[in-house]
């Protein structure tokens, strides 16, 4: 199995911080943007504890927002409450601020992320990395001119356990010759036709591709980390609800799609063989919370996972025989970076964001990860979900099937 290789990991390895806080070293962060995710990033850094073994600590520095108002939970609530500003620019001018993580609408992507990367700070920026392909291709093209500095995609969903399970199977080829793979994320939070509008359902702000760029990185993760490259796509975008209501009350067209369906033809590069994938992002998926799913099945072996059931891993191995069963592996709290609570126990979302940062300041501070599926999603695995979705949309546009 031929797993991606990283090309803008060269000249990278083993930074050091100053050790300041009890003996560890200390990765000072700023936050561009107060929002959910920013507040999930501070929350796994105040319970930093949790985590054995780390070679570092992060200690958030600065948070910028919107409002000063806005940003009162980061003072009420971290044990030792960051800076606040309303400026993102201060983050870059703080000399103490070693990393930048940004959480921003789709639209701000381009600005500030190539900002943060020429005041030499390394980066962990939000998905889809760039409102299009264009304003990718502008972020990469600074990242590759400053190799020494760590650039990641957040994306936390392949840290579940089991995923990362299921990513050792494909590493090691104990899945055998890929039959077919099924991934996606599907929840029903706009399932609603009266939510007000918000800014992922209108195209200037999220961008033409809708729920692809909002979720389709985490449903992306898996397979193109696994080296399997799509050839072509067709694929099926639907706006479900065509108008929402605003903040009084007014109707306001909704100009980006609330589900997309990619039919991918996948080829793995280490044998040649072709096989399909089934890709599926849903704002509008009745029955369904905060679903994210992987299904590989292969030649040897099979295996499937949804956060629906967080600790349930199903395998099928096939020995020649005539029975062919499925069976299911309680995986529990077995992390690839360990933690302190007992492997019984069950992981959560807030687990597997603490992961994915463990992931982050292990490969920031000695320059490796423990295997390909504990890494962070790189440049190189976003930019491939950037040429994918661009196809998608010419495929929906045209009715046909499209290059990637």
């Amino acid at each position: 199995m031929a797993i991606r290789s990283d090309f803008w990991m060269t000249g990278f390895a083993k930074l050091h911080f100053p050790i300041t806080i009890g003996g560890m070293q200390k990765v000072g962060f700023g936050i561009i943007g107060g929002g959910l995710m920013g507040r999930e990033f501070a929350s796994a850094v105040a319970r930093w504890g949790h985590l054995l073994k780390m070679p570092a600590k992060p200690s958030v520095e600065m948070v910028s927002g919107l409002t000063l108002e806005e940003l009162s939970w980061f003072a009420e609530s971290m044990p030792t409450p960051p800076k606040l500003t309303t400026n993102w620019r201060d983050i870059l001018a703080n000399p103490d601020v070693d990393v930048v993580y940004a959480s921003l609408p789709h639209n701000m992507h381009e600005e500030v992320f190539t900002a943060v990367l020429k005041a030499g700070k390394h980066l962990m920026g939000e998905k889809p990395f760039g409102i299009d392909q264009k304003a990718f291709n502008t972020i990469a093209e600074e990242s590759r001119r400053r190799p020494k500095q760590l650039v990641r995609v957040a994306s936390q969903m392949h840290f579940f356990p089991a995923a990362q399970k299921i990513g050792q199977m494909i590493e090691s080829g104990e899945i055998g010759q890929v039959i077919e793979v099924r991934t996606g994320f599907l929840h029903s939070s706009d399932l609603d036709p009266l939510k007000p509008i918000n800014w992922k359902r209108q195209a200037a702000i999220n961008g033409a591709y809708g729920a692809m760029g909002d979720l389709g990185m985490h449903a992306c993760s898996m397979p193109i980390r696994a080296g399997w490259k799509p050839l072509n796509v067709r694929a099926i975008l639907r706006k479900v609800v065509k108008e929402r209501p605003d903040r009084n009350g007014k109707m306001q067209p909704c100009d980006t799609p609330d589900n997309a369906t990619l039919f991918c033809e996948m080829q793995d590069p280490a044998t040649g063989e072709h096989f399909p994938w089934t890709l599926r992002t849903h704002r509008i998926a009745p029955g369904e919370q905060n679903s994210w799913y992987i299904e590989v099945l292969g030649t040897k072996t099979s295996a499937r996972f949804s956060t629906v059931n967080c600790k349930r891993l199903e395998i099928l191995r096939y020995n020649g025989g005539s029975d062919q069963a499925w069976c299911a592996i309680e995986m529990g709290s077995h992390t690839t970076y360990p933690i302190i609570t007992a492997a019984a126990f069950e992981v959560g979302f807030c687990d597997v964001i603490q992961q994915m940062w463990a992931a982050f300041i292990t490969e920031l501070v000695t320059g490796k990860v423990p295997h390909a599926f504990a890494r962070c999603v790189t440049l190189e695995d976003v930019g491939m979900s950037h040429r994918l979705f661009t196809a998608a949309l010419k495929s929906q546009e045209h009715g046909t099937v499209e290059a990637v």
